[in-house]
């Protein structure tokens, strides 16, 4: 490491390549999320598969938890670079048979496969930020990516919007995989090192044995794990073995997710079936996450959980509200579009906010403010279906649950590090990320089979916002629940310190 390496930020050498390929990897990953809610009306409408509307959204989370429990386990015994090339493959893959899907079976199918391989790649490039950054970067990459995703929500909407309407929506999967070569182009210099790099121990480096060399950022779903970040297993030390149960479970959790999206299409029991999935589903996801969190234990449970629920209010409504502006407002994709613009604004300014404010604004409190502005908004747009108002109104309301969303999201994931033992943050911030993307995945699960299941286009609209406000209402209700009880003189909730030792020992199921 010469004295420049020390010293260099990510922008310079010999980490410009690897933050430019990775920025654009998570870049073409949001644009590519923002961009299929606005045209999925117009592709379910050429395809005719609104009974499959749903599972074209929950799909892709459900097998992405396969890929982030997959890929995480690989990198533990052999480094990121394997996961990563495979992961963008995929990724890749789904792009192209969604691309060219000529029925509604055909994409839901690229879909699998796309979210297959973007859980995966989430997770392998929190991996490689571990092994080819110093920890002194890791804040300013994450930082890197957090702003990757700004531009895709303002632009990815309408920008798909104009694509599907000017030429066709194919091109809205098509185009984004001939950028995903030059992106994963950009970052192999840097995977040839992750390969072959020797034991800092051995090179005399500046940061040989202390607490942070080689050590994943605390943020990634990997945080905790020393054989993840150097890519190789140590001298003297056992190699990882591969984690089969955990990937069963998370297998068994997106199948009772895919079924629960499919129980609709059997007549006479597929609400059996659905019942089923739903209990399969809950089943599977305990031992993914902290003890407790089916059941909203105070502190970490509720953290835990809560970023489920949120998810579920959230990503439940957002995918009708194009769909509700297409179909009951003849909005063109474009404009329709615009809706989730507005909120991807409002999330990123909020969270923008709560980061200046810091300890100025409790976690627990931030959690309940914004728990009750995606129920406000969600109500709201629930009223402007029932009543038929005017569509602005819904599209306004709807900025109040970016805001909401943008308030709460980083403060869970501070409270999920802050409430875990060193030892427990790979465990805790990867059931986070589960907790995530199944909350999501569940909630359009069931909002589908409500939509396919009322008879009109205003009641299924309203059935799937009353459901989404429910949850919403739940959140609510769980949001008091995050702040963990403190030892008298602790400080706020959020410091690691704060919280005694046998809550942290009693975090894995």
């Amino acid at each position: 490491m010469t004295s420049h390496d020390a010293t260099a930020g990510i922008l310079q050498r010999p980490y410009l390549l690897a933050t430019a390929g990775a920025c654009a990897l998570v870049f073409l990953a949001a644009f590519e999320s923002m961009a299929v809610t606005t045209i999925m009306p117009l592709v379910s409408r050429d395809l005719d598969g609104a009974g499959l509307y749903a599972l074209a959204f929950a799909g892709p989370l459900a097998t992405g938890v396969i890929g982030m429990v997959a890929a995480g386990n690989w990198a533990d015994r052999r480094g990121p670079a394997a996961p990563l090339y495979a992961s963008v493959a995929l990724f890749a893959a789904g792009l192209l048979i969604a691309g060219t899907a000529v029925s509604m079976p055909m994409l839901v199918a690229g879909r699998l496969v796309q979210g297959l391989g973007g859980g995966a790649m989430t997770v392998a490039l929190y991996v490689v930020i571990a092994r080819v950054y110093p920890a002194r970067l890791h804040a300013q990459v994450f930082a890197a990516f957090s702003a990757s995703w700004v531009i895709p929500s303002m632009i990815g909407p309408f920008a798909a919007g104009v694509v599907a309407e000017l030429s066709s929506w194919h091109w809205v999967f098509l185009g984004v995989v001939g950028l995903v070569v030059p992106a994963l182009a950009m970052m192999l210099p840097a995977m040839r090192g992750v390969r072959s790099a020797p034991d800092a121990r051995k090179t005399g480096s500046p940061d040989a044995g202390s607490p942070d060399a080689g050590s994943p950022d605390a943020g990634s779903p990997d945080a905790g794990f020393p054989e993840m970040a150097s890519g190789e297993a140590k001298p003297g030390r056992a190699v990882v073995p591969w984690a089969f149960g955990r990937m069963g479970w998370a297998a068994l959790a997106a199948l009772a997710v895919l079924g629960l999206n499919l129980s609709g299409q059997v007549p006479g029991v597929g609400w059996v079936i659905a019942a089923v999935a739903l209990v399969t589903a809950m089943l599977a996801v305990r031992p993914l996450v902290p003890r407790g969190t089916l059941g909203a234990h105070r502190g970490l449970p509720s953290v835990i959980l809560m970023r489920g629920v949120a998810s579920a209010a959230f990503f439940g409504t957002e995918v009708y509200v194009p769909y509700l502006l297409t179909e009951r407002y003849s909005f063109a994709p474009a404009f329709a579009g615009l809706a989730l613009t507005g909120s991807a604004i409002a999330w990123a300014a909020a969270s923008a906010v709560q980061g200046r404010m810091g300890s100025r604004l409790g976690n627990a409190l931030a959690v309940k403010i914004g728990s009750a502005l995606v129920l406000g908004s969600v109500v709201i747009v629930l009223v402007t279906t029932v009543f038929s108002w005017s569509a602005a109104v819904a599209i306004a309301g709807w900025l109040f649950a970016g805001a909401g969303m943008g308030l709460m999201y980083p403060r869970l994931s501070v409270m999920t590090l802050a409430l875990s033992k060193p030892e427990d943050q790979g465990f805790n911030s990867s059931a986070m990320s589960i907790s995530d993307s199944l909350g999501g995945a569940l909630s359009l699960a069931v909002t589908g089979l409500v939509f396919s299941a009322l008879t009109t286009t205003a009641g299924s609209f309203a059935g799937v916002f009353v459901l989404t406000s429910a949850i919403a209402v739940v959140g609510l209700i769980i949001a008091p629940r995050v702040a963990s009880r403190r030892p008298l003189g602790a400080d706020r909730a959020g410091d690691a310190e704060a919280h005694s030792a046998a809550e942290a020992d009693d975090v894995r199921a």
